[in-house]
Formats: C-alpha cells, structure tokens, sequence
C-alpha cells in the first residue's frame, strides 16, 4: 500500500507518496493546481490507501477535487497535531511526510468533510456574522460621535433608521456630519445586503427538523438556530454530548497528574461561531426562562458572572445535542433537573 500526505499553502504544495516502510517513492513542490496534483499522484491510485490533506483556510478546492477524482481523502486536523521538538530539521516536505506517516500509523487525527453544499450555506451564515460585526462597528462610530459633539446618547436602532436628511439637521460642523453621513451610507448598504442573506438562509433551513427542535430552546432563535444547524452537520459526527460541549467550546482545558493541576491545554480549541451562538444562547435563555435564570443565579453565587454563563452555554449546549440526537424538543425539566 501507499500512502500520500499534502503539505498545502497558499500558491503551492508539496505532495509525497510514501510505502509501508515509510520511503518516499515520489514527492514533488507543485503548483495549486488540481491537474498537475491528480497526475503525479494517478501511478499508484489503485494502491494508495489515501490521501491527507492539511485543514487550512483554502483547502476545498483540493480536497473537492481528489475526491471527484476517485481517491480517498482525509483532512488532517492540525490543531491535534504535534510534531517531536527535538527535530533539528524540519520543512515542508517533512510536514507532507509526516503526515502520510500517520497516516499509515493509523493515528492520525482527522475533521470533519461536510458536503460542498453545506459548507456553501454554512459559509454564507458566517459572511451575514461578519457583516454584522462590520455594522456594529459603523453603529457605534455614529454613537461616539453624537455623544461626543453633542452629549447625546442614540441607540443603535436610532442610529440605523438615519438618513441623511436627519443627519444634514444635526447641529454638527461640516466635516463631522460628512464623517457620520459615511457611516451611516455603508450602515444602510451593510443592512441591505444582511435582510438579503437572511432571507436566503431562512429559505435553506427552515424546513429542516433539527432548525425547528433547536428554535423550541429558549433563548435560540432564528439566528441561533440557523448558526448550530449549519455548524453542527451531522449530529452523528459527534460520539456524545461532551464532544458537542467541547466543539463549543464551553469545557475546561486541563492537565492533572495525581490529582494535582499541572497546566492547561487550548482553551480555544473548538468552533468559534458554534461558541459564540451558545454564549449568546445562555445569555437570552437567562432573561427569558426563569429555570435558567435560577440555574445562573446558583452558579454565580459560588463563581462570578463569566463562568456563571458559560456554564448555562454548557447546559444548552448538552440539551442541545440529546435534542439532534434523539429528535425531541427542549424539555426544561430534563435540562434543568
């Protein structure tokens, strides 16, 4: 058998193929390009076991194209990845190889290829979120301004119903009110263009069973529950409700050796998006459900206000998977027990 590790980047990558005495049999710099990696990898198609590809920030057009081109594929998971630290040389095809070495180890430790049409939604809910954080900004720069000149205070709602008439009659001098008329036109474009992608978003998860256990949850609404629909995937991906704690980020990273902490792991090691989506979960749940309203008073009566919410994501974040799991919807008593 053969194994085949690709040390990707940006404009190139480094593709190796190894036998089982982990000998280099061809390895090659090429560029990205899907023609040039499926040829020198084609002689031995029929004998490779497959092919790992490092998770970086451009790695579907490659591992897309492989897999098109009939060759099992495998997205290494680098965060979980360590190489030994005492190597006095390493390079890019050292990574490639060391890759398609655990590879035919059979340790190597791998994410998740959810289907390109998920990722295509998926990356669109997260393009609304940057959007949104790109609004804010602007929301807020208005804000700073009129309480700056005029010691007014506008919400953010008030901010976003300007329009340049309004801002043309605020008692500002004539650069200010250039200035703020600027926010305000991107907040307006900004806007637009978040009502267009929310309603595609809306027209591709609605009708889907797991968008409407999710929306029976307090504290989760469309948004929400368009974000973990999205982020999740398959819900069988996930071995138990820990797992799916943990991809949100919402359990502690810690290293003990008898019985004593010894340090700590990445405590971002997760899904931002899905980490954020339960945050914000737990902070609305607080507010609207008397249950998880006492559940945070309790924890924060023995911690603060931080790890008071971040264990109410914790709690969603569990019910959350035996509702995807299961195919129930948000029961509080069995949340909240």
């Amino acid at each position: 058998m053969k194994y085949s590790g690709i040390d990707l980047h940006s404009n190139n990558s480094v593709v190796t193929v190894m036998d089982e005495e982990d000998r280099v049999v061809a390895e090659k710099r090429l560029p990205n390009d899907l023609a040039k990696i499926v040829q020198l990898l084609a002689p031995w198609r029929e004998e490779l076991a497959g092919v790992v590809v490092e998770s970086t920030f451009n790695w579907y057009w490659l591992v897309d194209g492989l897999k098109a081109a009939g060759f099992t594929v495998h997205l290494a998971n680098t965060t979980a990845i360590k190489k030994h630290d005492g190597l006095k040389h390493s390079g890019d095809e050292a990574d490639a190889r060391y890759l398609a070495h655990l590879l035919r180890l059979g340790i190597l430790p791998t994410g998740t290829i959810l289907a390109p049409e998920h990722r295509a939604v998926r990356d669109l809910a997260r393009k609304r979120m940057q959007l949104v954080r790109s609004r804010t900004a602007h929301i807020l720069a208005v804000e700073n301004i009129t309480a700056r000149q005029n010691g007014e205070h506008n919400s953010s709602n008030q901010v976003k119903r300007l329009t340049t008439e309004r801002v043309n009659e605020m008692p500002l001098p004539p650069d200010v009110t250039l200035a703020v008329k600027a926010n305000v036109a991107v907040i307006t474009a900004l806007s637009e263009q978040i009502d267009l992608l929310e309603k595609r978003l809306q027209a591709a998860v609605k009708t889907r069973p797991e968008y409407e256990l999710l929306t029976s949850v307090p504290g989760i609404g469309q948004v929400l529950a368009t974000t973990i629909v999205l982020e999740t995937g398959p819900i069988d991906r996930f071995k138990a409700a820990g797992n799916f704690a943990s991809y949100a980020r919402c359990v502690d990273s810690v290293h003990t050796s008898n019985g004593k902490k010894k340090g700590a792991g990445n405590t971002k090691n997760g899904n931002k998006y899905f980490a954020w989506a339960f945050g914000e979960a737990a902070v609305y749940a607080m507010r609207f459900n008397a249950e998880a309203k006492r559940f945070y008073d309790r924890k924060k009566a023995k911690t603060n206000n931080v790890v008071a919410i971040k264990a109410l994501a914790h709690k969603l974040a569990r019910a959350c998977f035996h509702m995807l799991k299961e195919g129930l919807p948000f029961d509080v008593t069995r949340c909240f027990a």
